[in-house]
């Protein structure tokens, strides 16, 4: 099941991504088993952090989020990820015809889901949102699953490791534009009305 192969990843990567590559569950099936299930963890655990927890700004009271301002960015949020996961799968699968030979869609979404582990995991810590605590444990994360796509492209892929640090890197550089990209959508929402309510 793509759930504990997702697990297993985090602790024997070498062996777990021989695995995932001889397995191929095909794009569907990874997002089904792996992403619409870690995917939830982040969005959940934001709703409760900024609805029920909140944050404080000095001495202040606690900062929250109305149930229905927090809903549908929590949708929304859902969304994103899964919509990611899979664009991205599909731009790793049209880049593998520079690379390499091409491999099959369910390899590609593969590659661009797993090694979001670390990152869906650690999404958790939201539901305490307090912008230091969440860079302090998001930022190893964020490095270990860089480390995986590195790792993971190398297996995936049948690349010798210097073509493989360049297909990664440049699945990397995709994932920092797709960012700006969210980041960008995230103003545009604002100004539609989907802009963040604060309880009083």
């Amino acid at each position: 099941m793509p759930i504990t192969i997702s697990l297993e990843l985090l602790f024997n990567p070498l062996k777990t991504w021989v695995k995932i590559k001889n397995r191929d569950d095909g794009p569907l099936g990874v997002v089904l088993g792996h992403t619409a299930i870690l995917g939830l963890i982040p969005p959940i655990c934001a709703f409760v952090g900024t609805t029920q927890v909140g944050w404080t700004v000095g001495i202040s009271d606690p900062v929250r989020l109305t149930i229905s301002s927090a809903l549908p960015i929590s949708v929304i949020y859902y969304v994103v990820i899964i919509a990611s996961i899979l664009t991205l799968g599909k731009l790793i699968h049209w880049m593998s015809a520079t690379y390499c030979d091409h491999r099959s869609l369910g390899q590609c979404v593969s590659l661009a889901a797993y090694p979001a582990t670390p990152l869906l995991l650690v999404g958790a810590v939201q539901i305490f949102p307090v912008l230091w605590l969440n860079y302090l444990i998001g930022l190893p994360a964020l490095a270990y699953s860089i480390y995986l796509l590195y790792y993971g492209t190398e297996i995936m892929m049948d690349l010798p490791r210097e073509r493989a640090f360049l297909m990664a890197s440049a699945i990397l550089a995709v994932c920092l534009i797709a960012l700006v990209g969210v980041l960008a959508a995230t103003v545009a929402l604002w100004g539609f009305g989907v802009a963040p309510r604060f309880t009083i």
